[in-house]
């Protein structure tokens, strides 16, 4: 049976840092969903829609790689796909003990979830959506900072 695994965030946008994740996940697992999450408390800069749009920009020419759109549970999200294994992204230590207690809670909602904690490589390990969000608003180069191919829907979505 297939491995697959869950890949959830808000993605707001996709970032390099984002994109490294995704491609670790898919050498330790047959399958990943990514999860974009409608996150309304959050107050994303773009719509669920455009997030969608940006992360399928960005994996486009990966395989076994599937982006879907979640308002709900993820615990429920991850039952409804067939994974019991949630993927997540600690950048530095200031991550860890917000998603220790992610994976925690999760864990009691179904203890049968997995969370499996991926590093980016260095060189992505700074770079945050809010970080392009910032640079967003004021013109800042990103090419650096996301993957190529969002480019040209960042420039549609935000008129840069």
């Amino acid at each position: 049976m297939p491995k697959t695994a869950i890949y959830p965030g808000t993605f707001d946008p996709i970032t390099l840092g984002h994109f490294d994740i995704i491609e670790r996940a898919l050498d330790l697992f047959d399958e990943v969903i990514i999860a974009v999450a409608t996150s309304e408390i959050k107050k994303p800069l773009f719509n669920t829609q455009q997030r969608v749009a940006l992360v399928e920009a960005a994996i486009a020419d990966m395989e076994r790689v599937t982006v879907l759109p979640f308002d709900s549970l993820l615990v429920d999200f991850a039952k409804e796909h067939g994974s019991k294994i949630i993927v997540r992204g600690l950048r530095a230590v200031s991550d860890f003990e917000y998603e220790l207690q992610l994976g925690y809670a999760n864990q009691s909602l179904d203890p049968n979830i997995e969370t499996v904690y991926l590093m980016p490589s260095l060189e992505h390990a700074f770079v945050s959506s809010s970080i392009i969000r910032n640079l967003l608003q004021f013109d800042g180069r990103l090419e650096h900072l996301v993957p190529q191919a969002t480019l040209p829907l960042l420039k549609e979505f935000r008129c840069i």
